[in-house]
C-alpha cells in the first residue's frame, strides 16, 4: 500500500481552503490525505471535516508558531488569507509571511499560495486615475496578496502562485446579486463599462488547486490564473435573466459612484473594478479559460453555476 502525501489546508472550513479539501476527498484514488488547518478544530465544521476522515488540527495565522507546528510533517501546503474577515493590509501581510515561514520550517515540497495582482505596479500610489487608500494601497486586499509573494520567493519555496478570480458565490454572500432599481426591475450595477469580468466558483478554485497539486514540479514557480468564464456586465445580467425567468438589467456607474456606495469595502471594491476594467486585456488574459478547464474539466460556467445555486439568490 502506497503511502499518501500530506496537503495542510489552510482555513480549511472556509471558502477556498474548504472547496480543496472537498476536492481532495471526494477522490477515492486521491495520491494525498487531507490535514485540514483550524482556529477551531472543536467547531460544527472541524468536527465534520474529523468524521470525514480528515485529520484535523488546530492553526492559527495570527499566531506564526502554530502555523509551523500545524505544517510540520506535512508535504505540501495550501496557503490563502482572508482581508474580508478584518480589512487589515498590514494583518493580512503578517498572516501571509507567517504562512511562508511555516511551509520554509516544514521544508514542503510544493505550496499553492492563492494570490492576487499587487496592482501598484499598474497604478503607482501618485498616479490620480484612483485614490489612493490607506495612505500606500490601491486595492488593499490585491495589493497585499501581491506584495506577499515576495516572502514565499525570498524563502526559496517551492510555490505556485495561482491567481483567482471573481467569486460568483459574491452574488448570494456579499451582497453583489441583483436588487430592484427604482423601477422594480432587478440590474446587476458593475463600474466595467463593457469589460469582462473573470469570475469563478469557489469549488472549481479548490478543483484547481487539487490539480496543480497533482501535476507535482510542473507548476513550480509559476504564475497562474483561473477563472470560469469573462462575463460583461450585460452577459452577466442575460445569465440571470435566463435562469431566474426575471429580466435582469446591467447598470453600469462609474467608479466614482461605486467608492461611494457606503457599504464595507466599497472603495476598495471600486478601485478593483476600476483596475479590472482599465486592463481588462492584461487581467483577462492572465485567467486563461482554457488553461483553467485543462486543470478542472468540470469547470462550471456562470449559467451552470447559477441553475445550481439560483434558490440561493436572494431578489
Amino acid at each position: 500500500m502506497t503511502t499518501k502525501k500530506t496537503i495542510a489546508v489552510v482555513g480549511a472550513t472556509g471558502a477556498q481552503g474548504g472547496a480543496l479539501v472537498r476536492a481532495i476527498m471526494a477522490d477515492p484514488q486521491s495520491p494525498f490525505s487531507v490535514r485540514a488547518i483550524t482556529r477551531k478544530p472543536d467547531s460544527a465544521k472541524g468536527q465534520e471535516l474529523a468524521a470525514a476522515g480528515a485529520e484535523v488540527v488546530s492553526g492559527d495565522t495570527d499566531q506564526p508558531e502554530t502555523m509551523k507546528k500545524a505544517f510540520d510533517g506535512a508535504d505540501a501546503a495550501f496557503c490563502v488569507t482572508n482581508y474580508w474577515e478584518h480589512f487589515s493590509p498590514e494583518r493580512e501581510i503578517a498572516q501571509a509571511r507567517a504562512l511562508a515561514e511555516a511551509a520554509k520550517s516544514a521544508g514542503v515540497s510544493h505550496a499553492v499560495w492563492s494570490t492576487l495582482e499587487d496592482t501598484r505596479k499598474w497604478v503607482p500610489l501618485d498616479d490620480p486615475r484612483m485614490p489612493t487608500l490607506m495612505g500606500k494601497y490601491k486595492v488593499p486586499h490585491f495589493d497585499t496578496k501581491g506584495e506577499a509573494d515576495g516572502f514565499f520567493r525570498e524563502l526559496g519555496v517551492p510555490t505556485t502562485f495561482m491567481l483567482t478570480s471573481f467569486y460568483w458565490e459574491n452574488f448570494i454572500y456579499f451582497g453583489l446579486g441583483p436588487k430592484p432599481g427604482p423601477d422594480g426591475v432587478l440590474a446587476l450595477t458593475f463600474p466595467l463599462d463593457d469589460a469582462k469580468l473573470p469570475g469563478i466558483a469557489v469549488d472549481d478554485i479548490g478543483k484547481c488547486a487539487y490539480a496543480l497539486f497533482k501535476r507535482g514540479d510542473e507548476f513550480i514557480g509559476k504564475t497562474v490564473g483561473i477563472a470560469g468564464g469573462h462575463l460583461t456586465g450585460t452577459e452577466m445580467a442575460m445569465a440571470f435573466t435566463r435562469v431566474l425567468g426575471r429580466e435582469v438589467r446591467y447598470n453600469n456607474v462609474t467608479p466614482e459612484v461605486y467608492r461611494g456606495f457606503g457599504f464595507p469595502g466599497a472603495d476598495d471594491l471600486g478601485n478593483m473594478l476600476q483596475f479590472k476594467r482599465d486592463f481588462n486585456d492584461y487581467y483577462c488574459g492572465a485567467r486563461d479559460l482554457s488553461f483553467g478547464r485543462s486543470l478542472n474539466p468540470e469547470m462550471l460556467t456562470l449559467d451552470a453555476w447559477l441553475e445550481i445555486n439560483k434558490d440561493k439568490i436572494s431578489v
